[in-house]
């Protein structure tokens, strides 16, 4: 087990054992380019797409496999699939062959979809039957880890799809924030932070996800207590196209009006405080596992942990040595 996590850290390539070759790499390629439109001037008798699948030849690293047998991956952490991108995509693999096959385990008589979405998706639209995949050996757990990896590699998730990938893979296997760092070879604090975003309202976390907001913004905005609060400013920089610079600006204004003893008084926060509440927050959130919150004064303060029903409350209690 110790090996296979080991793995995890080193992103997609390192969860599929045995990877391809360059010889096998290019052999898939020149298959895959089969069912490529002929060029102009060839006869449209031999362009069929059974006959071009037909075609394809076998190879020891993957095999065709029915799109009809394929289901998409339930924890594919990617939710929005852009119409037109797919059409391009697909209009790629018709003039220029499928240069990489898809990933899939079998599952219950068929197969699941582990990597290639996006691809799969393409070939449906081009009405083919058939397509190359890379058949493959996985749990639940890799699977889902593979899946967020390979989005994570091409940069396809937004802040929070990321963020909920990270959170799915906590929730659902039972992983620890240092344990899906390992997974996907990313820094624990990383995704202590990643995960901050999911503690902001719906509204924010939409802006954050359709890239109005950037998530520089999001954090600024974590550093006010109310969600209320967050929304109202999150739209105020979204109407008045306030960087993030400006934005910690107004958080800090709206801190020291919170902070007045009397009129005229004012407390000024100073970014060492801010970073290091920060840190606290980050450091509690991979301890526990779970989101935290620190609101801090110092008179008075609160911490604020949450968790997903009776079982996740039990691990918390546990955690922190308060188990029954």
């Amino acid at each position: 087990m110790a090996k296979s996590k080991s793995r995890l850290g080193k992103g997609l390539a390192g969860l599929i054992s045995g990877g391809a070759n360059s010889a096998t790499t290019e052999a898939a390629k020149k298959a895959a380019k089969k069912i490529a439109t002929p060029k102009p001037g060839s006869s449209s008798k031999k362009s069929s797409p059974d006959s071009k699948e037909a075609a394809l030849s076998a190879s020891p690293d993957f095999q065709e496999v029915p799109i009809a047998k394929i289901e998409p991956n339930p924890y594919q952490p990617r939710r929005e699939f852009d119409e037109s991108q797919l059409v391009d995509l697909a209009e790629s693999i018709q003039s220029e062959g499928l240069i990489q096959p898809i990933v899939i385990r079998e599952v219950d008589g068929g197969f699941q979809l582990i990597a290639g979405e996006r691809r799969w998706r393409a070939f449906k639209l081009l009405k083919l039957k058939k397509i190359p995949a890379r058949i493959i050996e996985a749990g639940d757990t890799s699977a889902a880890s593979m899946a967020l990896i390979e989005n994570l590699q091409r940069e396809d998730l937004n802040p929070i799809e990321e963020s909920k990938g990270y959170a799915s893979l906590i929730r659902d296997f039972d992983l620890t924030q240092e344990q899906v760092a390992e997974r996907v070879g990313k820094g624990r604090a990383t995704i202590a932070n990643s995960l901050r975003l999911l503690s902001l309202p719906d509204e924010v976390q939409g802006y954050l996800a359709t890239n109005m907001l950037s998530t520089g913004h999001a954090k600024v905005l974590l550093g006010l207590e109310g969600k209320q609060e967050q929304a109202l400013l999150a739209r105020r920089i979204i109407e008045e196209g306030v960087s993030v610079r400006g934005s910690e600006d107004l958080i800090q204004s709206i801190r020291n009006k919170a902070g007045k003893v009397k009129p005229g008084q004012s407390r000024e926060v100073s970014e060492g405080e801010v970073a290091a509440i920060e840190d606290i927050e980050s450091r509690l959130m991979a301890f526990l596992s779970s989101n935290v919150s620190l609101k801090h004064h110092p008179k008075k303060g609160k911490i604020v942990i949450e968790y997903a029903g009776n079982d996740d409350l039990q691990r918390i209690l546990e955690r922190i040595g308060l188990e029954e």
